[in-house]
């Protein structure tokens, strides 16, 4: 491959949207409809309503990792899970 044609398909990758790349998004479908999730929750990356992050004594039910700032979160994903919140001090 010529220089030239691999600075174009990078700039190509870099502006395409990532939706039409089909990395990481969800099916249209199964996307919650913005504005559907509850206060306590947030659509993630994926397009799917989760609970916020909490603080509780115990684990609370579908909880995924403790934080190392003590709350407790129930990302669908290992990335970026605790970001906000020191880091994950433990899966569960």
């Amino acid at each position: 491959m010529r220089l030239p044609s691999v600075v174009a398909f990078a700039f190509m990758a870099l502006v395409a949207p990532v939706s039409s790349l089909g990395v990481g998004a969800a099916p249209v479908e199964a996307r919650a409809p913005a504005g559907t999730c509850s206060a306590d929750s947030y659509i993630n990356s994926r397009g799917h309503c989760v609970h916020r992050p909490m603080r509780a004594d115990t684990a609370p039910p579908r909880a995924t990792a403790k934080c190392r700032d003590g709350t407790y979160s129930f990302s669908q994903s290992r990335r970026g899970t605790c970001s906000w919140h020191g880091g994950v001090a433990s899966w569960l």
